[in-house]
């Protein structure tokens, strides 16, 4: 926060095993597009629109903090603000030296502050198609996962490298990850998620894109859940580099929200 191989080179390389500096170059590609945007913090106001199977939806308006900590580790806090049976709901992430994350939710309904185990991380985050992994992962360090390019194609217009990602971690949620990065822009357009048995069970879509101070930014992504519904995110407003104080990430934050 390099150079890129040509695919005919490649091709011209390749043999039966995958060369060090084919390797290399898809490790850099995915660093590239995680880390294109640079920013202090980030504040958002996001609405969630939840499809159901049978065609039904519930809304949920979010409000969004993101700030590093003086190491480099993400940290992000969500808040419900609507509708009324969710206000107040807190959830705070934090990611760890190891690679893994700590987290907790203020559940406002019941007043209480718990910590998610990390065998919840595959759950439902809130009754969306996003789990609580996901949220930890909007910007997954890239050096937790063995990335492979598979090819490269077109897709709606925009020629992308088609990037494999296998997490080294082998308790992690996903057994692999999918996804299709613009090579002009350092985009990514698409992430096809599979399970432990090689299923794929969900696809995260970038819908739209809007210059954010000067930042090119998804401002409406929608996660697919495969056979099931899916969950829109349309973002109201972004703010970056605001001065977001270190309290906000706190359980304190979360339990009060009152920020020192």
């Amino acid at each position: 926060m390099k150079h890129l191989c040509s695919i005919l080179f490649l091709v011209v390389v390749f043999g039966a095993s995958q060369s060090a500096f084919t390797q290399e170059s898809a490790e850099t590609i995915v660093h590239r597009s995680r880390n294109r945007i640079t920013a202090a913090t980030t504040h958002t106001l996001s609405r969630w629109v939840i499809t159901a199977k049978n065609g039904s939806t519930t809304e949920r308006l979010i409000e969004q903090y993101s700030k590093d900590d003086p190491s480099g580790l993400s940290r992000v806090v969500l808040e419900f603000r609507q509708p009324a049976s969710v206000a107040g709901t807190r959830f705070l992430s934090m990611d760890t030296a190891r690679g893994g994350s700590n987290q907790w939710i203020f559940l406002s309904s019941l007043e209480k502050l718990r910590r998610i185990a990390s065998s919840e991380g595959g759950g439902s985050f809130m009754g969306t198609d996003f789990s609580f992994n996901d949220i930890a992962s909007s910007d997954r360090n890239a050096d937790l996962d063995t990335h492979t390019i598979l090819r490269e194609e077109t897709l709606n217009g925009k020629a992308c490298f088609v990037i494999e990602s296998k997490p080294k971690d082998s308790s992690y949620q996903y057994s692999r990850m999918v996804q299709w990065i613009d090579k002009a822009t350092m985009v990514t357009h698409k992430i096809e998620l599979y399970d432990k048995k090689g299923a794929h069970v969900k696809t995260l879509e970038i819908l739209e894109l809007k210059d954010v101070q000067g930042r090119l930014s998804a401002t409406k992504t929608r996660m697919t859940t495969i056979g099931g519904g899916n969950t829109t995110i349309s973002v109201e407003r972004i703010k970056y580099d605001e001065n977001i104080p270190e309290s906000v990430f706190s359980t304190a934050y979360l339990e009060t929200e009152k920020a020192r």
